[in-house]
């Protein structure tokens, strides 16, 4: 496969005692490369980027580069509403030795569709690093369109963008719009497989935290064109997607590793809280069907 295709996980970052669990992520990275991940994703939405001081942001990526050691390739989580720390990030991520980086829409601001493009490429032409778009209105309260997305395509270093609008629709107008080598990645666990069969490259995916193999191995069906296959993943994949999502992201993905052995704290940052008992038991049943506990 091409380098930044398949599953590639948006890796959960485990705490104790509320500091980085530098061996818990260490941990996570070799579970996800036994696992046959396609890539890993470090400090995005589910890596709790928004509760991570500077400091945090900056060593979580320089742990994840060293510990990868180039086995997959490691797209940074750089997003930022403030074009001057996105470059930030992107410098400290470029000088860590990521692969490429990943950066979300400008959240909050709410910023036009020329402030979108200004704002990406003003980040693109500041630091010479791959650079993948990262759109998420469910978040951010602001959509980016296919065509502010076929612009920014054409500036040089943006190279794919992650598309997580749930809109098939949306996503084959990106695809229709942009060059045939830009590189459009599912957001959404659920869009994953549909979004490959229209022409996308794969998935950054939460499920991957629990089930590596199993979402790796549903996009390497749905790339290699095996429908049948790629369908009885899917369905059978598709509990434990939602399962996912049963709390605020990434509740659920950081309870499931620890369930399964992989961390010592799955408990996320105020202001997201622990998982209740509800969603515990969509949890333990969606992970019991697919043999993960």
């Amino acid at each position: 496969m091409e380098k930044y295709n398949g599953a590639i996980v948006a890796i959960v970052t485990p705490f104790i005692d509320n500091k980085v669990d530098e061996q818990g992520l260490i941990d996570l990275i070799e579970f996800q490369i036994a696992g046959g991940t396609h890539g890993i994703v470090p400090c995005g939405t589910t890596g709790e980027s928004a509760t991570l001081d500077f400091a945090e942001h900056k060593r979580v990526i320089e742990l994840t580069v060293k510990t990868v050691a180039g086995r997959v390739p490691v797209i940074a989580g750089t997003g930022a509403n403030n074009t001057a720390e996105a470059i930030e990030l992107n410098e400290s991520a470029k000088a860590s030795g990521a692969d490429a980086v990943l950066s979300v829409t400008p959240y909050y601001n709410k910023p036009s569709q020329e402030g979108l493009y200004q704002h990406f490429k003003t980040i693109a032409e500041a630091v010479d690093i791959p650079m993948f778009l990262y759109n998420v209105p469910g978040r951010t309260s602001i959509n980016m369109l296919p065509a502010t997305v076929a612009r920014l395509a054409e500036v040089p270093g943006i190279i794919g963008i992650k598309e997580a609008c749930g809109s098939l629709q949306q996503i084959s107008e990106v695809i229709r719009l942009c060059p045939k080598d830009f590189i459009l990645l599912s957001g959404d666990d659920f869009t994953a497989m549909p979004t490959v069969l229209v022409g996308g490259k794969g998935v950054i995916s939460v499920t991957s935290n629990v089930d590596p193999n199993g979402m790796a191995t549903l996009m390497e069906a749905a790339l290699a064109g095996d429908l049948a296959r790629a369908n009885e993943i899917h369905y059978r994949l598709f509990p434990l997607m939602t399962s996912m999502f049963c709390a605020p992201n990434p509740v659920p993905a950081k309870k499931g590793v620890e369930m399964m052995g992989k961390i010592k704290d799955g408990l996320p940052r105020l202001p997201l809280t622990g998982i209740d008992e509800a969603a515990l038991g969509l949890l333990k049943a969606a992970m019991g069907q697919n043999n993960l506990l």
